[in-house]
């Protein structure tokens, strides 16, 4: 791709010949690379999972970089000013595209839950259950299978979990950990981290599913 696109992918604002936007093409690469990650939209809420992978056998449970961030109506949403790094920043950011992509999701007693995905193009949809990361495919039959309409949030964070343990790919990939959050009813509208013993249950919920799936399997056999 990179002869392909040479002297047309050192801006996001550069179109090829024949239309095509590398810088937008690479930024959707590295997400179809990077790790797991889901958000399930139910009748009181919205529950997200990321599939964080521990790099080292040394790292401590729970120091991880949080990979969802936590955004409640107090928060600062933009620098209040443009410092040297925030026009530094700003200046690549106007010309490379950001590889990032969005699971925003929020809850309100007038409008419900909300869920929505930002793709690095910048073009964003509603929808029900998403899923993003180089297991995406196989999270979307997952989710397409769940009744999320008529379910609540704490039930639905059980199939997260369940979802995320059921693509890892343990060949592959190294350990990971299981990191959840939700917005909705029970959380008054704030986003925030699932409770760790809620968290746990999950956990124990998505590991006892698999073994009964493999036994089943055998079984069969």
């Amino acid at each position: 791709m990179s002869s392909i696109g040479t002297g047309y992918d050192l801006s996001a604002s550069t179109f090829s010949p024949d239309g095509r936007v590398f810088q937008v093409e690479y930024a959707m690469k590295a997400v179809e690379n990077s790790s797991t990650a889901i958000a399930i939209r139910c009748k009181d809420g919205v529950v997200f999972g990321v599939e964080k992978l521990v790099l080292s056998k040394l790292g401590e449970r729970g120091s991880l970089q949080l990979q969802i961030e936590l955004r409640t109506r107090h928060s600062p949403q933009a620098p209040v000013r443009e410092s040297g790094h925030v026009r530094a920043r700003l200046h690549v950011q106007r010309c490379e595209a950001v590889r990032l992509q969005l699971h925003p999701g929020s809850y309100d007693k007038d409008d419900g839950p909300q869920l929505y995905m930002v793709d690095p193009s910048g073009i964003s949809h509603g929808y029900w259950g998403c899923a993003i990361g180089k297991a995406k495919q196989a999270a979307k039959t997952e989710i397409e299978k769940l009744q999320m309409k008529d379910m609540t949030c704490r039930e639905v964070v059980k199939e997260v979990a369940k979802i995320i343990y059921i693509v890892h790919d343990e060949v592959k990939d190294k350990a990971f950990e299981l990191e959840l959050s939700w917005v909705g009813e029970v959380t008054d509208g704030r986003h925030q981290l699932v409770p760790k013993d809620v968290r746990e249950e999950a956990e124990k919920y998505a590991k006892d599913s698999l073994e009964e799936e493999d036994d089943s399997d055998e079984d069969n056999m």
